[in-house]
C-alpha cells in the first residue's frame, strides 16, 4: 500500500479529482497554497495498492498539464516612478509523492 500526496493546482483539481474518483480511487482533498505566486493549491491525499501507482500517477498527469500564465511582478522603485514589468510563468502541473504505508485502516 502506498499514499500519494499530488498537489495540483487550483484550476486542475476539479477535473483531476473528478477522473480519480470515477477510476475507483478514494482522496482527500485538502486546500493549500505556496510556491512563487502563493496561488491557490490543492493537495489531493491517495491511498493506493502498490500495483496501480503508475496507473494513478498517469491519470493524475493527464489532467494537470503545465501551462504558461502571464503575472505582474511586484512594482519595483525606478528613479521617480514605480515599475511593474509582465513575466511569463509556468502554472498547473502536479507535484507527487509516493509514500510507504505501514497500515491502513478504513473505519
Amino acid at each position: 500500500m502506498k499514499l500519494l500526496i499530488a498537489i495540483v493546482n487550483n484550476d486542475d483539481c476539479p477535473t483531476v479529482l473528478s477522473e480519480i474518483t470515477r477510476e475507483g480511487y478514494s482522496a482527500t482533498k485538502l486546500s493549500t497554497s505556496g510556491g512563487f505566486l502563493r496561488a491557490g493549491n490543492s493537495t489531493l491525499l491517495i491511498g493506493v495498492e502498490d500495483e496501480k501507482v503508475d496507473s494513478l500517477i498517469e491519470l493524475i498527469g493527464k489532467f494537470s498539464k503545465k501551462r504558461k500564465q502571464i503575472v505582474q511582478t511586484t512594482p519595483s522603485f525606478n528613479a521617480d516612478f514605480f515599475v511593474s514589468v509582465p513575466v511569463e510563468v509556468n502554472v498547473g502541473g502536479a507535484t507527487i509523492f509516493v509514500l510507504n504505508v505501514d497500515q491502513f485502516i478504513k473505519l
